[in-house]
């Protein structure tokens, strides 16, 4: 804090030396106060931006929303393997493709839709669902899915 009020102190003492030097107007002396303060880091290095979002994510976030995202990852890991062997091998049983990648991506908007209701932040758009109730919706969400992409097999 400490640093700030310096610079602050500075910019403001630097204006008060330019209206006493030259009559200035408003916009010029308020335009001469930003220029006077120096970025401490810069924000536009993509490295550095993305090094700052990773150590938000490992302090902050909670072990179970990780947890979570770690199954996202293998579920998109999953999608783009079974397309990818679509692609490459062929598709003879198309519909156990569509099942199988069906079931991927479902699973994966279970899986997102519980990470949403489960985080505390979120808790003022689903006042009514516990983090249980949240649990207990995927659950069935999930068996359904599963039901129904086993019988589209057939």
């Amino acid at each position: 804090m400490p640093a700030k009020k310096t610079a602050t102190a500075a910019a403001t003492h630097s204006v008060s030396q330019n209206r006493s030097a030259a009559p200035t107007t408003e916009a010029t002396a308020v335009a001469a106060a930003p220029a006077a303060k120096k970025p401490v880091q810069s924000t536009s290095n993509p490295i550095t931006i993305s090094a700052n979002v990773w150590d938000n994510y490992v302090t902050s976030t909670s072990q179970r929303t990780k947890l979570i995202d770690v199954f996202l990852g293998f579920l998109v890991v999953t999608g783009v393997l079974q397309f990818l062997y679509c692609v490459l091998v062929g598709n003879y049983p198309f519909n156990a493709f569509l099942a199988g990648f069906s079931a991927s991506v479902g699973q994966f908007v279970l899986t997102a839709s519980l990470r949403i209701q489960s985080q505390t932040a979120n808790s003022s758009e689903f006042p009514e669902v516990s983090q249980e109730r949240a649990f207990a919706d995927f659950v069935f969400g999930s068996l359904l899915l599963h039901l129904f992409c086993t019988n589209f097999i057939n």
